[in-house]
């Protein structure tokens, strides 16, 4: 997170793989604030953390038959959104970086912190 620059909109992402259903509207919410040219920033932190992992965000699915969650990650990074792993959220869900579907900034939480206080709204999801 660049120092000098405070996000517009934080959503501290908790949710995870145990509830689906709840996911799709935090992407909603930060996509289309990121459309309207804000500087929009995920941190996902807890069980959210296990929706980096490789393969799982493509294997929930809020919908039978709809998109999953990794289609709605997508739609929220096309649209700019920068998603942030916790650290210590890895070793937590036993990950590492190289369970990553692919490279994320990770930060500890007080590393995060200073960045995520000084955005103009904090949402936890």
């Amino acid at each position: 997170m660049a120092a000098d620059k405070a996000p517009d909109f934080v959503i501290v992402l908790i949710a995870g793989p145990e509830n689906p259903k709840r996911l799709p509207s935090a992407f909603f919410l930060a996509a289309t604030a990121a459309a309207e040219e804000q500087d929009v920033l995920m941190y996902f932190t807890g069980p959210a953390t296990e929706l980096l992992r490789k393969g799982v965000a493509e294997t929930l699915f809020p919908m039978a038959g709809g998109k999953s969650i990794a289609d709605f990650m997508k739609l929220a990074e096309d649209n700019g959104v920068r998603i942030i792993g916790c650290a210590q959220s890895l070793e937590l869900n036993g990950m590492t970086a190289a369970d990553l579907a692919k490279q994320v900034p990770l930060l500890t939480p007080s590393a995060a912190l200073p960045s995520l206080a000084r955005a103009g709204r904090v949402l936890t999801w």
